[in-house]
């Protein structure tokens, strides 16, 4: 793997990990868009550290809220009043929406590895976008983040199931799922990136146990590290874009970008 490509994954990856559009589908599909092989070790070593790079975004982007709502949990267990103030709760909603694809993940983790091949990430890719157009029609984007419950967590969290097929994306299914229980845009994508850093920090965390158990990875150390920290910073400049993005304007953009994607994957595909 050379710097430039590298670089180019890291991008990729921290665009794509926060926005709609499938980070999966997208590390796939570009390396086969480019010709570009890769061992199959040496791209599992690289698409960890491109995922612990878009954590410490995400971590760096949402401190203050993480610690303020770690702060509130510890004084709430301590005082045995867990759910009084609306930081602490939060904090137990995230960890409630987190259970469901947590528990799915672990069961099924093989099967859902058998699913990513080209044909099948192109087609979810696309309907996708079919499920972004949907949810923006039927949503009443009329509640704020602090009026959420259990029950609309736990939802959300099912809806992240969802993103364990290759190509649907975590942050549309979680994105989505906020929107259909009514969230305003900003507020969904805010409990989104939430959502992230236990999912990311326990996939980080056993990726990470099996990168230190693989040989070579010093050869490698110069283009990982140029991918983590590219990744990083594109990760917290689109986490800030998409939250001033939403706070405007629909989710269409990326359910059209979903289909022009596959479109150009399938001719791709096609021609070749």
């Amino acid at each position: 793997m050379t710097l430039f490509q590298a670089f180019v994954l890291g991008i990729v990856q921290g665009l794509t990990e926060f926005l709609p559009i499938s980070s999966t589908a997208h590390l796939i599909l570009i390396p086969w868009l480019f010709n570009w092989t890769f061992k199959e070790d040496v791209a599992f070593v690289f698409n960890v550290l491109l995922q612990v790079g878009t954590l410490t975004a995400v971590v760096a982007y949402f401190w203050k809220d993480l610690w303020k709502i770690a702060l509130a949990a510890l004084s709430g267990l301590r005082q045995g009043k867990p759910f009084e103030s609306t930081d602490a709760r939060l904090g137990w909603l995230v960890v409630a929406a987190t259970v469901p694809a947590g528990l799915i993940g672990l069961l099924f983790k093989r099967y859902v590895e058998d699913l990513q091949r080209q044909p099948l990430l192109i087609a979810t890719i696309v309907i996708g976008a079919a499920v972004l157009f949907l949810v923006e029609r039927i949503s009443k984007h009329n509640r704020n983040l602090d009026s959420l419950t259990w029950v609309d967590a736990v939802l959300i969290g099912c809806s992240q199931v969802l993103a364990l097929l290759p190509g649907v994306s975590r942050s549309a299914a979680t994105m989505s799922g906020g929107l259909v229980r009514g969230l305003k845009r900003e507020g969904a994508a805010r409990f989104s990136f939430l959502m992230s850093v236990p999912i990311l920090l326990a996939a980080s965390l056993l990726a990470l146990k099996d990168l230190i158990d693989l040989p070579g990875t010093k050869a490698l150390l110069p283009a990982l590290t140029v991918g983590f920290v590219t990744a990083a910073v594109v990760g917290f400049l689109s986490i800030h874009w998409l939250l001033g993005y939403l706070a405007r304007r629909s989710m269409y953009i990326f359910a059209w970008y979903r289909i022009g994607f596959g479109l150009l994957c399938l001719l791709v595909a096609l021609l070749r």
